[in-house]
């Protein structure tokens, strides 16, 4: 890849440092040119050549600057991808895209209007676990779905200080933090529910924001479970799926996000080989034959989401995260908010 992508990281905090550099370090489709910090933050220690700026409009004034990506709190997210555009930039926005789905309705309308790729980092379509559980489904081998179930829990009982991912506020807690991902993953597989149905709560002593939920979305002839804590010290079954014919249990997490916490930078085809132990338990009727055995988790990788960008940008190819399906995750999250406070199911409206 001979044109690369001139990239402007808006923030080098933990989102900055963990999931965007070191991709945007690695793929050869790109240029880590310039970082927006504040307060000193180690990206010019991390990265010699990057160009440091202190404020977000002389990263927009920067003409050599082709893409944007927005990894900002979650409530400034529409302001400056908004700006980007405006400025005629592509942009990558942080999940969630943003917080009102009214927002991201005029992000896509601009980015549209410009002829601007505009792409959200939904990273988890590429963990290996729930690549496995897209092959299980794809392949049939439950028979006919009847329940799904996810989760993303974390043990985490103190409160963080000064951070305004517990401040009360516009977009904060786990719903839209990890909700995000969990409903996206879940659209990706089945699409747009009938009905959606959630338990939102703040169960840490002194929690401002929601740290846990419980969302139910309803199919036809399936039911989708949803849920997420901070308060699980001893991890259950990430997926459990029941069909017409068996399961498919697995637990474990992508080991992606603990590498890049450590600093270790994502090259080579198997960097993130899962261990044996965490493969998936298949346990079901193939043919008539009973079959139960551990299904190899394939390496995950977010790369693919920066590969696809690439491609978009430069050679016209479709993108991978569709910005209108990410709105649709918002949809799901404001009807989750809604159920949650009228204590009720609530049916998705879809304009004819």
């Amino acid at each position: 890849m001979k044109d690369k992508i001139r990239t402007g990281l808006a923030s080098y905090g933990m989102s900055g440092r963990v999931f965007h550099a070191p991709f945007l370090e690695t793929n050869p489709g790109y240029i880590l040119k310039t970082v927006l910090e504040r307060t000193p933050k180690g990206s010019k220690e991390k990265y010699p050549g990057v160009n440091i700026v202190t404020s977000y409009e002389e990263l927009l004034s920067d003409k050599n600057i082709d893409l944007i990506v927005v990894n900002t709190p979650d409530h400034t997210h529409y302001e400056l991808a908004k700006k980007a555009l405006n400025a005629g930039k592509h942009v990558v926005v942080e999940k969630p895209f943003v917080v009102k789905s009214s927002d991201g309705e005029e992000l896509i309308k601009t980015a549209e209007e410009e002829n601007l790729v505009l792409s959200v980092f939904q990273n988890r379509r590429w963990d290996g676990d729930f690549m496995t559980v897209k092959k299980v489904i794809e392949k049939g081998w439950l028979g006919r779905l009847v329940e799904y179930e996810a989760h993303f829990d974390r043990f985490r009982n103190f409160i963080k200080e000064n951070t305004w991912k517990e401040e009360e506020g516009k977009g904060t807690g786990v719903l839209y933090n990890l909700g995000s991902h969990l409903i996206d993953q879940a659209l990706v597989l089945f699409g747009l529910p009938e009905l959606v149905n959630a338990n939102i709560r703040a169960f840490r002593d002194g929690g401002k924001v929601n740290d846990y939920f419980d969302i139910r979305l309803e199919y036809a002839n399936f039911r989708v479970i949803l849920k997420s804590s901070y308060l699980v010290r001893e991890p259950g079954p990430a997926y459990i799926l029941n069909g017409t014919n068996g399961s498919f249990v697995k637990f474990g997490a992508d080991p992606q996000e603990e590498l890049l916490n450590k600093g270790i930078l994502p090259v080579g085809n198997k960097w993130v080989k899962e261990k044996e132990k965490f493969w998936g338990l298949l346990n079901t009727s193939i043919n008539g034959k009973d079959v139960r055995e551990r299904i190899e988790t394939p390496p995950g990788n977010y790369n693919e989401f920066y590969n696809n960008v690439y491609k978009a940008i430069k050679e016209g190819e479709e993108l991978a995260v569709k910005p209108g399906e990410v709105l649709d995750v918002i949809r799901i999250i404001e009807m989750a908010i809604r159920s949650n406070r009228e204590g009720r199911s609530v049916e998705l409206k879809v304009e004819s």
